[in-house]
């Protein structure tokens, strides 16, 4: 019987490597050209960009003090410093507008003191005037009001212990001519039933909201 030829070890282990080494390149191979072939899909692509690319950092707060932006709410400090930017505009605007309705020489203060005694055309006492202004210190409005009173604006009548006011002729028509000019110079920017007025009626449902809160936080600093 014939014997069957025996391969040396080290041909045989080289035979090995070369079969392997064909088989690896030819994988190589197969896979550039499939890659090539079919490129990857968009999803695919969109999701390995995002995971590559570094997160994009929050635009800085529109503030006036960096320092007391807190993580728990940025929004309240950009509201902070548009609330005080839209206040220092809006009492620049109201002695403007008390200026040429005829009243001068008043402060933001005097102003609203002198509309809200004109409210409704009934009297008012110091005490219901500090509260719906919501003015702390009763000293400021009565200042206010013994000057409105000099200027002939305002006047005063004792009933009891209290004192009511009232505006003058001159104060009401102070008034009125105020209205005209708001009319003219800051009402005619907007338009009855639009959802600019929308947005300034939720506006001012939220302003009385963050009053509450920022009454409360008073009251507790003033605790601690």
């Amino acid at each position: 019987m014939a014997r069957k030829p025996t391969r040396d070890p080290a041909q045989a282990a080289s035979a090995v490597s070369s079969l392997s080494s064909s088989s690896s390149a030819t994988s190589a191979s197969s896979a550039l050209t499939a890659s090539t072939a079919s490129p990857a899909s968009p999803a695919g692509l969109s999701g390995t960009v995002a995971a590559a690319a570094p997160a994009r950092s929050a635009a800085p707060s529109i503030v006036s003090s960096a320092h007391l932006v807190s993580p728990r709410s940025p929004e309240l400090s950009e509201f902070e410093f548009g609330l005080n930017t839209a206040y220092n505009a809006y009492s620049r605007w109201v002695v403007r507008c008390m200026g040429a309705a005829g009243a001068h020489d008043l402060t933001f203060l005097d102003v609203l003191v002198v509309h809200h005694v004109n409210h409704r055309g009934r009297a008012k006492r110091l005490a219901d005037i500090c509260f719906v202004l919501n003015v702390e210190d009763t000293h400021l409005v009565t200042y206010s009001l013994k000057k409105l009173q000099g200027l002939g604006l305002v006047e005063g009548e004792r009933v009891g212990k209290e004192a009511t006011y009232a505006t003058t002729l001159a104060g009401a028509e102070a008034c009125a001519r105020y209205r005209e000019i708001r009319e003219q110079c800051l009402t005619s920017n907007f338009t009855s039933g639009s959802a600019e007025n929308t947005g300034i009626g939720e506006l001012a449902r939220t302003l009385r909201v963050l009053t509450g809160l920022y009454e409360q936080a008073a009251r507790s600093a003033t605790s601690l």
